[in-house]
């Protein structure tokens, strides 16, 4: 039996907005690119253009061998775990697309693998020229045959052989934007001719920037929308009443999804498993078509007995507890609460095992203050104490990428222009 990989993205400039998909199929045995599918499809979510990709790349493998075998490789987390069966469907543009590309193939001779985003560059770069003709007004689609993509290798090659002898003008190779990776696929003196152009591009820019890691892993850090307990500055952790979203709070719910979608780059959410959190989640994944997924290393710290107090009212009532927490990240609220130090432990676990999860992926996490200003202090570097210096707003954005090398980056602190008027 012949065995087929097939890799399939799509993206959405908006979400919805703008979309388009790539998918390419892949021989097993020679490692050969066999086919391209690429298509602008309009406006649409990125589920949808990624279930489309899967789709078309499923039917080009048929085409090739009807009688073959699959694996499927994308990286959307979403499509690999709901075609393996682990997450249900829930979104009624998805279904249907979900039985489309179930009926190609024998669900037997189908496998599903995620991959980060950086191994599926071919299919990513088709979705994207789709998208990109699509900006332009053009309804573009591409179908690409194993004798058109060997018949661009060569061409590709021999363009590539006649930059690299003049350096001068490396920089504008002719035919490199039409060859689209063929030879980098095809392997051989393609693959070379085409890597001594990028190696040759490389030396001839000016400046300098950091080695190519591939995409990071980013945290959309999304503090939940106000409680009736917000604007009275109560403490609110993991141990008190589990108060739900206010009217305030549902409303910048809906304008936290609003922005968002704007954005378009969220492909994952996951949230707290706390009232309020759940609540704001499931009004962003609303509007932007996504599930939601309970992470309890999200939860607020457990403020003991003083969840439901002011601060003022703490001080008051334990003033030597509240001393010993303002100076020591490993005091505990009264009453056996959480330490900052046990909340740090929790977080960094959390952010291990996410970042192993979602390389190369932007998820959107649900949580609350005390999380969010531990995901960023421990970024920075910062210490303990810095988490007293960081004011966070209900309903704000922040964002922390996180890198191969084990690197972070903050890119974004306690935003809240989407609320304002």
């Amino acid at each position: 039996m012949r065995e087929f990989i097939v890799e399939a993205d799509g993206g959405s400039r908006g979400n919805p907005g703008p979309a388009g998909y790539g998918s390419v199929v892949i021989d097993v045995a020679t490692g050969e690119t066999l086919a391209e599918r690429a298509e602008y499809i309009g406006v649409a979510t990125n589920n949808v253009a990624e279930y489309r990709g899967l789709v078309a790349g499923l039917r080009a493998a048929a085409e090739l061998d009807p009688s073959a075998s699959v694996h499927v490789r994308m990286d959307s987390k979403l499509v690999v775990e709901q075609m393996s069966g682990r997450w249900k469907i829930k979104h009624p543009d998805m279904k249907p697309l979900a039985m489309e590309a179930a009926r190609v193939f024998p669900p037997d001779r189908v496998t599903y693998e995620w991959i980060p985003r950086e191994r599926n560059k071919h299919a990513d770069r088709l979705a994207n020229e789709a998208m990109d003709a699509g900006a332009k007004g053009e309804r573009w689609s591409a179908s690409t045959s194993t004798a058109e993509l060997q018949a661009r290798a060569s061409e590709g090659a021999a363009s590539a052989a006649a930059s690299s002898s003049a350096s001068s003008s490396v920089s504008s190779s002719p035919g490199r934007a039409s060859r689209r990776g063929a030879a980098e696929s095809l392997g051989g003196g393609a693959a070379k001719a085409d890597a001594d152009v990028r190696a040759a591009q490389t030396v001839a820019s000016s400046g300098w920037a950091p080695a190519d890691m591939g995409a990071p892993a980013t945290f959309v850090l999304l503090r939940h929308g106000e409680t009736p307990l917000t604007p009275q500055k109560r403490f609110s952790g993991s141990g008190g009443t589990d108060p739900s979203l206010s009217e305030v709070g549902q409303e910048q719910a809906r304008l936290v999804g609003e922005a968002l979608a704007r954005r378009g780059t969220v492909q994952e959410i996951l949230a707290s498993p706390l009232a309020r959190t759940r609540q704001t989640a499931a009004a962003v994944a609303d509007r932007l078509g996504l599930d939601v997924t309970v992470e309890d290393g999200l939860r607020e710290t457990d403020f003991g007995a003083w969840e439901g107090l002011t601060f003022g009212e703490v001080r008051e009532r334990y003033p030597d507890d509240l001393n010993r927490w303002l100076s020591d990240p490993d005091a505990e609220p009264t009453g056996g609460g959480e330490s900052f130090a046990a909340t740090a432990t929790r977080i960094a676990a959390t952010r291990d095992k996410l970042i192993a999860t979602y390389a190369g992926r932007t998820v959107l996490l649900v949580t609350h203050v005390t999380p969010i200003k531990t995901f960023v202090r421990l970024a920075l570097g910062a210490p303990p104490e810095s988490l007293f210096r960081m004011e966070l707003s209900a309903a704000s954005l922040s964002a922390v990428a996180y890198y191969a090398d084990g690197n972070a980056s903050v890119r974004l602190f306690n935003d809240t222009s989407h609320l304002r008027p």
